[in-house]
């Protein structure tokens, strides 16, 4: 459908070219305009631009997503199709939306920052407008944090004056120098503008382990006192997880001024992965290899993984963060 509209427009700007030679000086600049105007939207229709036509939220989408893609973690499910659906939907939020994700590794993170990406931009995380930024790679010296947060404002303002429905991705936050957070914390605040920019359509996103031991404890003892971890709610998790962030000297939100302020938005917990989740990343990993989802192939997969406690083997170490290593061996 695409080629076709793109063979329509040049179709008619060759048509153009053709009669400019036909028209007197006055009717050839209008003809040569009506060609760069043209030109333009042809430009405008194959690149991404920040517009309706390449950023529109798809709850349902999202919601879709987070129900047969996310395994495990109903409780980050809930806080973010929520969290996003009425962000996106408020056409005048008082504040950017910032969530700040936490958790052991391969508990889905990082999958859910692109599926919130996918379900707002058309080019998902391949969009122009979504940014991430990574602990050890663009901030990795300590002796050049001043420069580091100078640059940083520098682009995040940049970024947002392009386009105000930009996205901010930082991970490994439990990586990041403290207090490099905190010099971008005007741009969180509740101001209407900063330097004439407005920051409040933008969405930012933290990524750490930092708090996982505290989420890890109390699913255990959710687990050991014979309870459903589905009965697990926010409110058993959120207080102690900020508290436990907001103290971790090793975290980019040590002390920071976000936590103090109330500028994070949701301390969103991601719980330990079972066996049974493993099993779905693992069958969900082969769909998305175009092959048939092997329960046998799958099971021997999570029986390969390292679980804790010991002796129980509840918890799957790395959740699914191996799965697609594992899958080359078994498939």
């Amino acid at each position: 459908m695409k080629s076709a509209h793109v063979g329509l427009w040049l179709h008619v700007l060759s048509t153009a070219a053709v009669l400019v030679s036909a028209f007197d000086p006055f009717t050839t600049t209008v003809v040569v305009g009506v060609g760069a105007a043209l030109s333009i939207s042809i430009y405008n229709y194959l690149h991404e631009n920040c517009d309706p036509r390449w950023i529109v939220f798809n709850a349902t989408g999202l919601e879709a997503s987070l129900q047969t893609k996310l395994f495990g973690q109903h409780i980050a499910s809930h806080i973010i199709l929520k969290a996003v659906s009425g962000f996106v939907s408020n056409d005048n939020p008082k504040k950017p939306l910032v969530l700040s994700l936490h958790g052991w590794t391969g508990t889905g993170k990082n999958y859910v920052s692109s599926l919130i990406a996918e379900s707002i931009y058309k080019e998902g995380m391949d969009s122009k407008f979504v940014h991430v930024f990574t602990s050890e790679l663009h901030f990795p010296h300590a002796s050049q944090m001043d420069t580091y947060k100078t640059q940083l404002q520098q682009w995040i303002k940049g970024n947002v004056s392009s386009c105000a429905q930009s996205m901010f991705i930082f991970d490994e936050m439990d990586k990041m120098h403290p207090g490099l957070i905190d010099s971008i914390k005007p741009y969180l605040d509740y101001y209407d503008k900063v330097d004439g920019v407005s920051y409040r359509r933008a969405i930012f996103i933290f990524l750490s382990n930092a708090g996982g031991e505290n989420i890890i404890q109390t699913t255990l003892d959710f687990w050991n006192a014979g309870r459903n971890r589905e009965e697990m709610e926010l409110k058993d998790l959120e207080t102690s997880l900020s508290l436990s962030v907001f103290n971790n000297k090793r975290s980019g939100l040590w002390h920071t001024s976000l936590i103090d302020k109330n500028l994070v938005d949701f301390f969103v917990p991601f719980l330990p992965l079972e066996y049974r989740h493993v099993l779905q990343c693992a069958e969900a990993a082969m769909e998305a290899r175009g092959l048939k989802p092997d329960p046998a192939v799958a099971d021997k997969v999570a029986r390969d993984l390292v679980y804790f406690p010991k002796s129980e083997r509840v918890f799957s170490v790395k959740g699914c963060k191996t799965i697609d290593s594992k899958l080359d061996f078994y498939t």
